[in-house]
């Protein structure tokens, strides 16, 4: 079958629309009398779509050509333009990785520490300042190894992928909304709530096995794969596994703090996110912008002004969260490490390991007796890490900035 196309098919330049002996033979508008310009505008103009050639509310479809720049023009723009592309997204997700190291790997050995001393009830020391926790944690690192401080870092984030898949599943499987939209109702504040403390729930045995690998000493610890606190967990839940003494709390008695704790934790951190967001969007859309001739620093400060707010709005969240709950912590890893047999570091030097013999009977006789033997302090040991770790996350954002602006003005 051969095509019935013309072999040069150009526009209204074929065979139909200049033969005279065709153009008779329309109805309609015949285009014999327009101009050239005309005609090549009439062909080529596409009509103003919204969305087409990524136009915005209000803008139009240019008619006609740029007229010619004139000399030195292109050298001024290619000054004034901002940094590439392919370098601005590979420095976001720098920064976005930056942080995410921070927050769950270098910060892991103030985790370490932290939770020890929450636990160890017999220690003299509470470790309220930074500087004797770096003393111990020194201590620590050099009696057993550098491994020490980064036991249970598997079980962690297998934690957390729980959590996420608890709340993934949950969320496909019933109404519950798993994000707040901009424009929310108690209805779905209250269902989004019951999502976070469903998935609570569902990991809190999880949550157990690894808050055992992270304090277990390491001088009497084996060496545990990262589905190990799996495996813990769905013996916890179904009373199997290692054996446990008899002051070993049921989980349905850890329930309410854990859930408490989570949802809390997540309340106040989203809260202050925005709060922060908000305040620093706020300021740098009030701050006047100074028209300077070097606009490549310009463009440098409005991307930091795009990636930064949002980390430190998140930074600030984990702080205020972790710092207001940090009484209510102590008390829900004192009630699961209970009855576990479990042995930890002794927190007052770090040379020696002492076990965990704990004979609390709930929540609130936990809290009684940490008030009437350690006095109010009791709830704070182990402040001093949490001082360290958000120091040290602090100054690597800090570092991070440097970097990228250096990134940015080189490019």
């Amino acid at each position: 079958m051969t095509s019935r196309r013309p072999d040069s098919f150009e526009g209204l330049g074929y065979r139909g629309r200049e033969d005279p002996s065709f153009s008779g033979g329309y109805s309609g508008r015949s285009f014999n009398n327009s101009s050239g310009t005309d005609l090549q505008h009439w062909v080529t103009t596409p009509p103003d779509i919204p969305g087409s050639r990524n136009l915005h509310c209000g803008d139009r479809t240019p008619q006609f050509e740029k007229a010619p720049a004139p000399p030195g023009a292109a050298d001024e723009a290619q000054s004034a333009a901002p940094p590439s592309e392919q370098l601005n997204r590979f420095a976001g997700f720098g920064i976005g990785l930056a942080s995410l190291f921070t927050e769950n790997v270098l910060a892991h050995p103030c985790i370490v520490f932290r939770r020890q001393c929450q636990v160890n009830y017999r220690a003299r020391c509470y470790h309220l300042s930074p500087l004797t926790a770096i003393s111990v944690m020194y201590n620590v690192t050099k009696t057993q190894g550098p491994k020490a401080l980064w036991k249970g870092m598997g079980s962690t984030f297998v934690v957390q992928g729980v959590t996420l898949g608890t709340e993934g599943i949950i969320s496909e499987c019933t109404p519950l909304p798993r994000e707040l939209s901009h424009k929310w109702n108690p209805k779905q504040v209250v269902g989004h709530l019951v999502l976070k403390g469903l998935s609570y729930v569902v990991a809190m045995p999880f949550y157990s096995a690894s808050l055992i690998e992270t304090v277990q000493s390491e001088i009497i610890r084996d060496n545990p794969g990262i589905l190990d606190c799996v495996k813990e967990g769905i013996g916890r839940v179904m009373g199997m596994g290692v054996p446990h003494s008899k002051r070993l709390l049921p989980l349905w008695n850890l329930l309410f703090p854990t859930v408490l704790h989570g949802i809390l934790h997540y309340v106040i951190s989203s809260s202050v996110q925005r709060l922060v967001l908000y305040l620093l969007r706020r300021r740098n859309n009030g701050s006047p912008k100074h028209l300077s001739p070097d606009s490549q620093a310009d463009a440098v400060q409005s991307m930091l002004e795009a990636y930064f707010p949002e980390l430190m709005a998140s930074f600030a969240a984990s702080l205020c969260a972790d710092v207001l709950l940090f009484p209510l912590e102590t008390v829900l890893h004192r009630l699961h490490i209970q009855g576990t047999r479990t042995i930890i570091d002794n927190t007052d030097l770090g040379f020696e390991v002492l076990p965990i013999n704990s004979q609390y009977e709930g929540m609130r006789d936990c809290i009684n007796a940490i008030r009437r033997e350690e006095g109010t302090m009791g709830f704070y040991k182990g402040f001093g890490s949490i001082v360290v770790q958000y120091s040290l996350h602090a100054a690597v954002l800090q570092i991070t900035k440097m970097i990228y602006s250096t990134l940015l003005r080189n490019a």
